[in-house]
């Protein structure tokens, strides 16, 4: 008993075990890989979140962010308000209109310039993501072609879609009359 307890010790003690220390030369620790990818995992998630982190903004920041919002509204409501004035006061309206007959052409053209650039970006940026929606879409065809197939084959105008072939239980439930209480009822009052 001895000489077994020896070896043994040999083998396994010291916090160690010489079988599990040669299996991992050959084969990884699942445990300890598991720990590794969370910790990896861990350290990625972390750095993503860091990069898109917004950063503290002062006053003039979000005051600055809150200035950017407002031109695109702006204009749209101030189109309909124009329509508005038309209809409202007619002779301020001409009157305004008169003034914007004045601007010069080249100022024309700056504002356009200035309006072009401010909401090419923006149109660029949706564009990107309607043809994004489009490619997604046009995943979904074939799938929406054999549903559309699917379901035209089971209209009732469709020759033989009630017959039962050689089906002889749905053939005779068929023919079987259902038990419907209110007709039942009707028939003994006649």
């Amino acid at each position: 008993m001895g000489m077994i307890e020896r070896l043994l010790g040999i083998v396994f003690g010291g916090d160690r075990n010489v079988v599990r220390d040669t299996v991992e030369v050959f084969r990884e620790n699942a445990e300890a890989g598991a720990a590794r990818g969370a910790g990896v995992q861990r350290q990625a998630m972390t750095q993503y979140g860091d990069e898109f982190a917004a950063p503290t903004k002062g006053g003039f920041d979000r005051f600055m962010d809150g200035m950017n919002r407002l031109p695109r509204p702006a204009l749209a409501l101030g189109t309909l308000g124009l329509f508005v004035s038309a209809m409202v006061a007619p002779l301020w309206f001409a009157q305004r209109m008169q003034g914007i007959a004045l601007v010069p052409e080249p100022l024309w053209w700056l504002l356009g310039v200035i309006v072009s650039f401010y909401f090419g970006a923006r149109h660029q940026v949706k564009s990107q993501e309607f043809q994004r929606s489009i490619v997604d879409t046009v995943k979904h065809v074939p799938q929406v072609v054999e549903n559309i197939e699917m379901i035209s084959r089971m209209r009732s105008s469709s020759v033989g879609v009630a017959d039962v072939r050689s089906d002889a239980r749905l053939g005779a439930q068929a023919l079987k009359s259902d038990d419907n209480a209110a007709l039942r009822a009707w028939r003994s009052l006649r």
